[in-house]
């Protein structure tokens, strides 16, 4: 999260300051997805979510892809009122 998307794409990309980040060792990097917020706490929270998501997910995200992101955010157990037999 940040409010210098350029700032923070140099610090991921050329920053060698800390071996123990995450994008340490997965250069070279590439930006696939970013998203623009007027509050930063919604900001930050929807980072939080999508660090929760699978690998799916995330690329039905970046690839704008709706009806597939619908479909793996939908619950599939079976004790999810959405799957119990509706009654007459």
């Amino acid at each position: 999260m940040t409010n210098n998307i350029s700032r923070r794409w140099h610090e991921h990309c050329y920053s060698e300051e800390n071996p123990d980040s995450y994008t340490f060792k997965r250069k070279p990097l590439k930006l696939v997805f970013h998203e623009a917020f007027n509050d930063v706490n919604q900001a930050y929270e929807f980072e939080r979510k999508i660090k929760k998501w699978s690998i799916a997910k995330k690329e039905a995200l970046i690839n704008a892809n709706w009806d597939r992101l619908k479909e793996l955010a939908e619950c599939k157990n079976e004790t999810h009122f959405s799957n119990k037999p509706k009654e007459n």
